[in-house]
Parts: structure tokens; sequence; C-alpha cells
């Protein structure tokens, strides 16, 4: 393959891949306090939704961006009062999130909009537009810097830069900073992190936040970068596919950055290559499509085991008198 086939997998991955990177995030920064997130679907879907309602709605991808991070926020807060206040059973709330997510968004989709849950086409306005980086294009033609630079680097909303600079943030807050330090105590013995005077309320809240804010650009880029509109189940899938892609990164930022950049090649491939022939066989569509859902099972089926959660993942907490 030369560059001109190259390059635009490669663009294609990074984009793939940011929702995905987002979402992973969110997870890594929930199920590390502790908080198992199986609704990391429904509030990328409903961040989608009010992203791209709003931004239609006002013309302003600003005014999208927050009214999604706000959809979000309001289910991670809800996933959060039934798993922490509550002492909830953690999955059974986040497959509720998802279920709600799917339902909502298509009955105030079609309240707002009367288009069968979608929103209307989104205007420039209210898209993130791409950003040509400095001397993109006068490098363009520079033998293999050129199209890397120009074609591959430059070019991408700044979502795409942030979902990137994110896993560099995360891996700082995590490893670097005290509320990293007892964000992980937290979620491997609560009991140590109660008995040294810091409150696991408070850090498992402080997660599930953050984890709504994260879940809220993802779903508000993936309607309004990635796509010009929200339709019915436009994540696809792709709350559980960061979830495998945690796992599979073993609940590390830098390992969830290539985890996700694996689903979104994948993706990529799936999307360029179609009604291929291999081997004197062609290979349809529809498989080619499936290359990430596929690769999710087979994480899930093979790494599971392998891969140690959180200690404390999934269990309640009860305060000690």
């Amino acid at each position: 393959m030369d560059w001109a086939t190259i390059i635009p997998i490669l663009t294609a991955t990074l984009r793939a891949a940011t929702p995905l990177l987002f979402v992973c995030l969110a997870g890594l920064f929930s199920e590390r306090s502790g908080i198992i997130d199986i609704g990391l679907e429904g509030k990328l879907l409903i961040s989608a939704f009010f992203s791209a309602g709003m931004a239609a709605a006002s013309g302003s991808v600003w005014i999208g961006l927050l009214a999604g991070i706000g959809a979000s926020l309001a289910l991670s807060l809800v996933h959060g009062i039934a798993s922490i206040t509550f002492r909830g059973n953690q999955l059974i709330s986040g497959v509720a999130l998802n279920f709600l997510a799917s339902g909502l968004t298509v009955v105030i989709g079609e309240s707002w909009f009367g288009l069968g849950g979608r929103t209307p086409q989104l205007p420039d306005s209210g898209r993130f537009q791409p950003i040509t980086l400095p001397g993109a294009e006068a490098m363009a033609d520079v033998p293999v810097i050129g199209p890397i630079y120009s074609g591959l680097i430059s070019g991408h909303t700044f979502l795409v830069y942030g979902a990137f600079a994110t896993v560099a943030l995360t891996w700082w807050v995590l490893y670097r900073t005290r509320f990293g330090l007892h964000l992980r105590a937290v979620g491997e013995n609560p009991e140590s992190v109660d008995t040294a005077g810091i409150s696991v309320t408070r850090l498992r809240y402080g997660a599930i936040v953050i984890a709504g804010v994260l879940c809220g650009i993802g779903g508000a880029y993936l309607a309004t970068g990635l796509a010009a509109g929200f339709v019915k189940e436009m994540s696809a899938g792709r709350g559980y596919i960061a979830l495998a892609a945690l796992i599979f990164a073993k609940w590390r930022p830098w390992y969830a950055l290539g985890a996700c950049l694996l689903f979104g090649f994948l993706d990529a491939i799936g999307n360029r290559f179609q009604n291929i022939e291999l081997l004197g066989v062609n290979i349809p569509t529809q498989f080619m499509q499936a290359l990430p859902y596929i690769l999710t099972v087979v994480i899930l089926a093979g790494f599971v085991g392998k891969a140690i959660p959180p200690r404390a993942g999934g269990q309640p907490y009860v305060k000690e008198r």
C-alpha cells in the first residue's frame, strides 16, 4: 500500500478511536474507584443526542457540547445515587441506564424534531471543524514527513487532540496527585481509606462526576464531530467496546490508548475495505464491519480471567461504626 491508502486509514483510525478513548478513560476513573459502570453506553448515547439536539436548536456547537456533558452527568449521578448512596447492584443500575437512554433519546427526539428520533442535519456552526496546524499546507509535498504531518496529524477537530491529551492528564492525575492515590486506594481497599479519615463516598462521587464529563465529551464528538447529527442508537455498542478496551488495557491509561487505537483501526479497515477477496474467498461487508465487535468478544473471552480488576470493584462500601 502507498501513502495515499495508508494515511486515510490512519486518519480514520484516530477519529474512530476518539469517542472510544473518552469513554474508556471515563470507565477507568469509575472502576478505579470501585464503581463498575456498565452504563457507559447509555451516557455516550444520551450525550450524543442532547449535544446534537441543542446544537441544532441553537446553532452553536459549544452549547451542544455543554448540553451533552450535562445529560451525561445527570445519568452518571443517577448511577452514583443508586450504587453509592443506596448501595444498589452496580451492574443492574448500569444496564437500567442503558435502557433509559435508549428510550429517552427516541421519545424526546420525536417530540422535539418529529424525525423518528433523529435530529436535523447540523450546520457548520453546529459542528466541530477541523484545525489546520501551522505549516501543514507548506509541508504537504515533503516526502514521508509531509503526508504524515499534513494528512495524519493536521486536520482534526480539537476534541481529537484533546482525547490524546486527556490520556496524559489521566496518567498524571492517577499516579502523580494525592487525589489519584486516594482514588486507586479506594478501589482496592476502601476500609483503609476510611480509616485514614478520607471520605470513600466523596471520592467515588468525584470519580463518577469525572466519568460523566468524559462520556459527555465523547458523545458530543460522536454527534457533532464524527457525524453531523444524531441518529437512533448511534452509539452502536461503543460503550461496551470501551469497556472491553479497558479490560484489555488492565485499567491503565497508556494501555487504554493502545487498545482504543486498535479498535479504531479495525473500524477504519472495516469501513474502507468492503467486499474484499482473500485467498479466493469473498469476504462479506458485514464481516468487515463486525471486526471491532468480534475483537470485543475475543478480548472478553481471553482476557477477563487474566486482567485483574480493582479488588473493591462492584462492592458497595458500608462504613463501620
